[in-house]
């Protein structure tokens, strides 16, 4: 077991044995911070659904209303009249061919890629490399299209994805310590409310176990899961 510092004891003896609603839980998480730079805030939540069935894979995506919080450099991977809307939209790093060389070749000085669908029979053979890395482009977070101009906004919005893990979890950053409470909470709320959308309809009894709050270096707090579903209403 990982040794615990002094700072982390003393947030952690912050926290009471009870459950939180989410507004309290975002007050104490701020609180309790003790490092010197912007912690991100993490919403994990425990699903009741077997993840070994595809039926009950849950993912999808959601724009934070006030964002993450954070810079997100863009690539978009085109040809043709794309490569313009990409650049009019913002994309940091646009291109075709030169591009997926470019990865091959070791560079990985984005955040996000965005692919029109045909150019996916190269982006193939980066599998390998952007699969792992959470980076690979996919239709169903919305990362392969043709509405490249969309992908590029709604990701420097604050898009981020969720996928449930083997073990039922749900793990997602939803803003930074620094943001005004109101805004961590609103957050929260929209990431359920897709949450509960993406609700598998095989997916049997309760649905949201349990869930927390933490933030990056910090202790976590469970929240109540009723109080996360009525702001997601």
């Amino acid at each position: 077991m990982a040794k615990q510092g002094k700072k982390f004891k003393a947030a952690a003896d912050q926290v009471e044995s009870q459950i939180y609603s989410i507004g309290e839980a975002v007050l104490l998480t701020k609180k309790m911070a003790f490092t010197k730079f912007d912690e991100s805030l993490d919403l994990a939540l425990r699903l009741g659904v077997d993840p070994k069935r595809a039926d009950q894979n849950v993912r999808g995506t959601v724009v934070l209303p006030h964002g993450t919080g954070r810079s997100v450099r863009v690539l978009v991977v085109a040809v043709g009249e794309k490569v313009r809307e990409a650049e009019a939209a913002g994309a940091d790093f646009v291109g075709g061919q030169d591009m997926v060389e470019k990865i091959q070749g070791g560079w990985l000085d984005f955040d996000a890629v965005v692919a029109t669908p045909d150019v996916m029979k190269d982006m193939g053979r980066l599998g390998r490399v952007l699969g792992p890395r959470g980076l690979m482009p996919n239709p169903k977070a919305g990362t392969v299209t043709f509405d490249v101009g969309k992908a590029v906004r709604d990701l420097k919005a604050g898009k981020v994805e969720f996928r449930v893990d083997k073990t039922g979890i749900i793990h997602c950053s939803v803003g930074r310590l620094g943001f005004e409470p109101e805004k961590l909470v609103a957050n929260c709320g929209a990431l359920i409310h897709a949450v509960l959308r993406a609700k598998p309809p095989t997916s049997k009894g309760r649905y949201v176990r349990s869930a927390y709050i933490s933030s990056t270096m910090g202790p976590s707090v469970r929240i109540d899961v009723a109080s996360l579903e009525t702001i997601a209403a």
